[in-house]
């Protein structure tokens, strides 16, 4: 199952929200703002980011700007709270299932939430 972690007004978040029903691709969306992220969704962002907190966390958020926190300097479970009060600090969209993991609107890197057999396709009606 493919989530989508997403929020208001995001313009790369409709870009892959319209991206997935294009492709009649079963999705769940989470609005961060309206769904607090649990614990175990955000060790699991973590855990799949190649480079940790830089690949999910942005630094020129607002409150990453006037809070003056390092991240890197925060505990798991310090993080994890930071985060969950602090939302708007993540990027996005975040887009995940059991195999791949994407944070932002790419066009290339996208096609890897594709079925196998959608790939080739999806390459070949882009032409």
């Amino acid at each position: 199952m493919i989530i989508l972690y997403s929020s208001p007004g995001c313009a790369s978040c409709r870009k892959v929200r319209q991206w997935l029903k294009d492709r009649n691709l079963k999705f769940i969306e989470k609005n961060i703002f309206t769904t607090m992220l649990s614990e175990n969704e955000i060790k699991l962002l973590l855990m799949r980011s190649e480079n940790g907190t830089e690949d999910i966390i942005s630094k020129r958020s607002k409150v990453m700007q006037e809070s003056h926190v390092d991240v890197e300097e925060l505990s798991i479970s310090e993080l994890i709270t930071f985060i969950q009060r602090h939302p708007s600090i993540l990027k996005r969209p975040i887009i995940m299932n059991e195999k791949s993991f994407l944070v932002g609107y790419d066009e290339e890197e996208i096609d890897a939430f594709l079925p196998p057999e959608m790939r080739n396709l999806d390459r070949y009606l882009s032409e």
